[in-house]
This record gives C-alpha cells, structure tokens and sequence, in this order.
C-alpha cells in the first residue's frame, strides 16, 4: 500500500463539518498529486455512492468510497476530525475519515490491499493509533502497515509494557499447564456449530470486507467456526462446496444479489444488510443458531425475500414489507412502461392518431412509407405495454418469494390482463402468489423432494392456486373496481380535476423518488397503460410528469439568484439539477432536501402543487410516461405545460429563497466571518443538521 497513501494525503486536523466538505477537502489533495483528474466528477461519483447508502461505521467512521473513471490510479486519503462529521452511522459522527478511491477498471490487487484496511478498521488498536498519531507521516505509516499500533504508543506506554510482556509470559505458561491437562482428559465429540457467510456492497471495496471481518471476529468470540465469502470488487473465490455441505447456517450480509445463491439451499438461513453484518454480526450468529434449533429451512435456500428490494434489514412491520414489495413491482415495470410508451408516442407524432387502427406490419410493411413507421412504432410499443400487468405481478411475488414467485406471479398477471382487471389486479395477483409460495415452503419436505420443488412442485401447484382464485374468486370483483375507478377518473373536470393536480403535485415532490413518489407515478402509468388511454388519464401522466420536474429545476434556480445561500457543493449540484430536472428525474433535488429538509421539501412541494393545477386547468395531456422536456412536442398544449412547468419552479424558487433567508444570523457578516475565522460552525452551517 505504499504507493497509496503518503504524508502528503493525511489531514489531521480536518476542519470539515458535513461529509461532502470532508470528502472535498481530502478529494483535493488527491487532485494535487494527480491522483484525480476531474474533482467535481469525482464528487460526483462520491455523492452518488453514498445516496446508495451512508458510508458511517459504528466506533466514529466514516469511509466514503467509489470506483470512478476519474481516478487515475488506487488511492487513499485520511482526515481526523476533531468535531467529528456525520456520516449517517448508528452511533453519532466519526472522527476517523478514510476516502478511498479506485479506478473504474482497478487491478484485483489494488482492491485486494483496500479490502486488507476495510478489516484493519475492525482492529480496536489500530484505530485508536490512529487517534493518538502525532504526525501526518506516522498516521501515514500506520495505515500502509509499515508501522504496527504498538510501535506508534507513547514513551510512556512503554514503561508499562514491560510488565504487560512479563504478565504476557505468565498467561501463556499458565495457558500451557492448561492445555497439557486438557490434553490428558479423554477427547469429547463438540462439534463447533458451523456458519457460512457471504459479504458483499454496491461497489465492493469496504463494506464488503469490513462485515466479512466482522462476522468472523464475532465467530471466533462466539466460539462457532464461520467462514466467509467475500463478493468483492476483486472477484470471489467460492466456498468449498463440502464446506457448504457440512455448514449448519447461512448468514448473507448483502447489499447486492448473492452470486449463485443456490449453493446454499437447504439450510438456516440470515439475510440481512451489509451493515448489519458490520454492526450487529453477534445478534445474527445467535438468530441463525436459533433458526437451525428450531429446524427453519428454505426450501430454496433462500429467506423469502430479496434484500435488495426489502433494503436488506430484518424485523420490518409488515406494512413497511407490503410497501416493499410492492415497490419491487413498480420499479421492475417502470421500465416497460417508458419503452412502450414512448414507442407509442413516437408512433402518434410520425403517424398521426388514426395510426391505432392500422393493419399489422406483419401485413403490411413498406420501407418508403412513413406511416408504415409509425405502424412499427406502435405496435412494438403496445407488445411492451401488454408485459406491464404481467411484469407487475410477478415481481411483486419475486419481493415476497424470490424466484420460485415468480411464476405464478407473471401467470396471475397476465390472467389480470385477460380478464381486464388492470392494475389493481396485478397487485393482488402479485401478493396472491408471493403468498401461496410463502406457504408451500413452509411445509417441510423430505429431502429426496427437495430438488425438484423449485423448478416443478412449486410452480404447478402455485400456478394452479393463483390462477383458480383469479378466474373464479377474486378476478370479477377486481374488473368491476378498476372500471369504476377509470369511469370515476374519465368524469373529473372542472375544480375536482384542479383538486386531482394538486394532489398528484404534492405526492410527486414529497420525497422526490421514494414510495410516496411512485404512488402517483405508478397511479399515472396505469391510465395510459393501454393502447387507447383515456384522455383523461393522459392528463394525469401529464400532472405527474410535470410536478416531478419542478424540484430540481426549483433548486437549480434557487443556487442561480442567490448562491450565497447555498454552500459551494450545493451550488455544483444545482448545475446538475438543470439537466436532471429537465429529465424528469425528481431525485436531482435529494441532495438540497437532505441537506435541509424543513425548507426544501415544503418549498419544492408548493410549486409541484401549483404545477399539477395549472397542467390540469389548461387540459396538457401525455401519452408518453416519462423524457421531460424532451417528449414536449408529444404533448398536448405544450406551451401551456412549459408555463405549468414555469410557475412551480418560480414558487418553489420564491420559498426555498425566503425560508433560507429567514434562517439567517441577526448579527452581521463581520461576526459571522470571526466566527468562520475561529473555525467554529456558523449559525448557517448548522442549522441542515438541526433542521
């Protein structure tokens, strides 16, 4: 690691006082020693790693870190805090700042020497070197290994390390008296209890290692023999299948999918966040001990639900897994939902709307004939629209069941399509056959059976269930409900179409991208999931587009008229918020709202309310369900929308500017700057994180 770290990266008195100033003030010295060629870029790469999640470690850690295409070569920077800096970890700031970064096509090597300081951090002594390491070169020569925790104590540790090595000496002596009359006593058969685990974070570089090394000091302490699968950015090396044979549980300590999960069907089984794994790993040790007591196994070697859809932790109330799950649904159709879409669009814009009632190019198809495009278009739009109801169900069982749910949740759904029960019967058809799958796996199944249950037994008789209670039971009723919710919305006009706007508006920009967000998008996608969608119906996807872009715009304006208000990283995201707001993509506004919620959020909710009422007032409509300003010329009224558009984010401006503005300190600039000057927080910095 000698070439990754030098005095010249190590801070020890890091005067930052929020993460993106931390990471900027190392990012720089990085830049200096042209280790990163673009500064902003990489800060970029940064924010986004840490939007997947906070990159806080119980014990005042913070380790901040991304692959990027902006760093030249593998490299780390250290900063200690004296305030301390809050990097989102259970237990308050961290002092400890490690930013690390890597190449986007880092050697396994390089990643490897990452992944030896990721388990270094779970090492008490090292730590606490660092905190007492009077230079920059030492701290430096801790970290790369070429200076133990031991070598770095003080003088005056050292009179009273004598003693600790002759009371060392003693201990062992006694150690071995004990071990020679062990050893006397006739061999017991203990078999330790036996734990496999799998590690493994988005990027692959801390989180991964620091839960494997967790995991395995907490084993070691708990007395059971557990070993680890690293999924690393360097690759894995597989478990020994005998050692997964002879394993008595699985622990996945997980942020991303299991690679070849299967290997450890039949078994008791965890599953679990990476940062449990780093932060609670004795708690999963004894709940994987208690499953194997009591004899709980997964069929499929699985716990019943994809931790990357259930963000991984357990002991979730059970509407917070619904919600879950159902958003596993959304995000999966989503994307079906804008290719067809937009192909359908398309195909109006070059063909005109009489294009739905044109013979199929399977008939007709003439090179030279732009309505025979339009015909393409369309049709291939409306084949991507006929997988949405399908595509919704069945990953909502995957949510619930992982893959054996999947099955009968694309045959509910595509049931729910035949029947015309739309959307709210893709959800039900989704949580009916995640639930019947639930249920066949808990039935205990003689091991010879166990191989053919996932890819026979559970499909037939899942299928069979799902498809009975959908035909016969629950698919009239569901039809008859969504056709009095499409007539309900095809009667709005007037003051209840304005009041629909506002609604929609405020849902779009109350957490900008979260479930609350998606409700309205998802409330919006199924009116024009069709081939002929109502008008209606294309008036609300018009509301929601709309209001979802305000947000951003908002904030990109706001760090336009008044920077002084913004801090210089909020003032480079806003240069992004243009882009990203113009999108359509709410999420471009995360970084104000988190920053200060009690003012963006209200501010950016206003003007996404105003948006929707005006877009439904002047009649916009929208067949394609997502593209921002790029799908204008697909909208009905555009110029009218744009105006829409236009006045919530002057509102949503106007807000934020007055309720920043308000937050301001009674004395004038010259104390604040002798305040600045003494290197204490100003009343500006602090009050994000008291808001």
């Amino acid at each position: 690691m000698s070439d990754m770290i030098t005095a010249d990266l190590v801070d020890l008195d890091l005067s930052a006082d929020t993460k993106e100033a931390a990471a900027r003030a190392l990012a720089e010295r990085m830049v200096a020693l042209g280790r990163v060629t673009d500064l902003e870029g990489f800060l970029a790469d940064v924010a986004a790693r840490e939007a997947q999640m906070p990159t806080g470690l119980d014990g005042g850690i913070g380790i901040p870190h991304c692959r990027s295409e902006h760093v030249t070569e593998p490299t780390l920077a250290f900063g200690r805090s004296a305030a301390g800096i809050d990097f989102g970890a259970p237990d308050g700031s961290a002092d400890l700042i490690f930013l690390i970064a890597a190449p986007a096509g880092a050697d396994d090597a390089h990643l490897t020497i990452l992944s030896s300081l990721a388990r270094q951090l779970m090492n008490a002594e090292f730590t606490d070197a660092l905190r007492s390491a009077g230079d920059a070169e030492s701290a430096a020569a801790l970290i790369r290994g070429d200076e133990a925790p031991a070598e770095a104590a003080t003088e005056a540790t050292a009179g009273a390390g004598e003693d600790s090595v002759a009371a060392s000496a003693a201990a062992s002596a006694d150690a071995a008296t004990a071990s020679t009359a062990a050893a006397a006593e006739p061999a017991q058969d203990t078999r330790p209890f036996r734990i496999v685990a799998v590690t493994s974070c988005p990027t692959g570089i801390a989180h991964t290692y620091m839960a494997a090394e967790s995991l395995e000091n907490a084993g070691r302490e708990a007395g059971v023999e557990l070993v680890v699968e690293t999924q690393g950015s360097a690759g894995f090396t597989r478990l020994d299948p005998a050692v997964i044979a002879d394993a008595d549980g699985v622990i996945f300590a997980h942020d991303v999918p299991v690679r070849e999960k299967d290997r450890f069907a039949g078994k008791p089984t965890v599953d679990v966040g990476v940062k449990a794994g780093i932060n609670r790993p004795a708690e999963l040790i004894t709940e994987v001990r208690g499953k194997a007591e009591r004899g709980e196994v997964s069929a499929a070697g699985r716990t019943g639900s994809t931790p990357v859809e259930r963000a991984g932790e357990s002991g979730d109330n059970y509407g917070t897994k619904l919600r879950k799950w159902l958003m596993t649904g959304v995000s999966y159709m989503v994307p079906f939902v804008a290719a067809g879409g937009l192909l359908i669009a398309l195909g109006f814009a070059i063909g005109g709307w009489q294009i739905a009632s044109a013979p199929s190019v399977m008939k007709h198809f003439s090179w030279t004939e732009i309505d025979s495009w339009g015909a393409l278009l369309f049709q291939i739009g409306g084949v991507a629209f006929g997988f949405l109801i399908p595509v919704l169900a069945g990953y909502i069982a995957y949510g619930m069941a992982d893959r054996p749910g999947l099955v009968p949740g694309f045959v509910g759904g595509m049931i729910s399509s035949q029947i015309a029960a739309g959307f709210l019967g893709g959800l039900v058809a989704g949580l009916l056959a995640g639930g019947v799958v639930l249920a066949i796996q808990r039935i205990k199944i003689p091991p010879v059976l166990r191989g053919i249950m996932p890819v026979v037994v559970i499909p037939l008789i899942s299928s069979l269930i799902v498809g009975f209670l959908m035909f016969v039971v629950v698919g009239k009723p569901i039809a008859e409900a969504q056709k009095g919710m499409t007539d309900w919305l095809n009667g709005l006009s007037g003051s209840n179409a304005i009041l629909l706007g506002v609604l929609l508006g405020l849902m779009m920009c109350f957490d900008l991208g979260g479930p609350v967000n998606k409700v309205a998008y998802a409330f919006a996608t199924a009116g024009i999931a069709v081939q002929d969608p109502s008008d209606s119906a294309m008036k609300v996807m018009a509301a929601v587009m709309a209001a979802g872009m305000v947000p951003p715009l908002g904030m990109a304006l706001a760090t336009t008229v008044r920077k002084k208000l913004f801090t210089e990283t909020e003032r480079e995201n806003g240069k992004a918020a243009w882009v990203l707001g113009a999108s359509f993509i709410s999420e471009g506004a995360i970084p104000f709202a988190a920053a200060d919620p009690l003012r963006v959020i209200p501010a950016s909710m206003a003007g996404g309310a105003v948006t929707g009422a005006l877009s439904m007032a002047f009649g916009a409509t929208l067949r394609a369900p997502h593209g921002g300003i790029f799908v204008v010329p697909l909208i009905g009224s555009p110029f009218l929308y744009l105006i829409a558009i236009a006045a919530g984010v002057c509102v949503t401006t106007g807000l934020v500017v007055v309720l920043k503005s308000m937050r301001k300190p009674a004395a004038g600039t010259a104390a604040t700057a002798a305040t600045e000057a003494a290197g204490a927080p100003t009343a500006d910095q602090k009050q994000p994180v008291a808001a």
